[in-house]
């Protein structure tokens, strides 16, 4: 994924400002899809208007200039989207240490698998609620909120890894946290 495509799909929602695609991204993107601080996104933003994928739509007090997505930029990020990449750069601290959590003496494995668990447990705690709120603010006519159904995949990826954590923790004879 790159950048480029993350400023074109928040752009597909509606014009928005340098400062506006910064603060998405102190959000819940940058928390859990992609980070990106306003010195990238920027220039990022420059590059795509040079490319013809967005134009400045307006320009406000004191230069702030609002940005548009382009019939080029919707195509791009279309074929971008429909594109499901064969093989993907994975970088993933948390799968990594699956991977090597057997690699520690038994009380660290333990220890570790327990705070997964109770990590994943308390991030649902916080998650569930919002999106809860979300589905009671929604008329179920109108079309899915953006970045709903990103917050169901974080929901249910925490649910599994919370259980693999869980399963874990039994299948090497711990005590598994109430």
């Amino acid at each position: 994924m790159s950048l480029r495509h993350a400023l074109l799909g928040l752009l597909a929602q509606g014009p928005a400002s340098g400062y506006d695609l910064t603060r998405a991204f102190d959000g819940g993107i940058g928390q859990y899809a992609w980070q990106a601080g306003h010195s990238r996104i920027y220039p990022e933003l420059g590059k795509m208007a040079e490319a013809g994928l967005v134009v400045v739509d307006e320009t406000g007090p004191r230069g702030r200039k609002s940005y548009a997505l382009t019939d080029e930029g919707r195509t791009e990020l279309r074929r971008w989207m429909l594109h499901w990449p064969e093989r993907t750069a994975v970088r993933d601290e948390t799968v990594l240490r699956m991977f090597l959590v057997q690699s520690l003496e038994p009380d660290d494995a333990r220890r570790l698998l327990e705070g997964i668990a109770e990590h994943c447990a308390a991030e649902l705690a916080k998650l569930r609620p919002v999106m809860d709120e979300v589905d009671a603010e929604h008329d179920p006519r109108e079309p899915v909120p953006f970045g709903r159904l990103a917050g169901e995949y974080g929901l249910r990826q925490y649910e599994a890894v919370h259980g693999w954590a869980l399963w874990s923790l039994e299948r090497m004879g711990a005590t598994v946290p109430g």
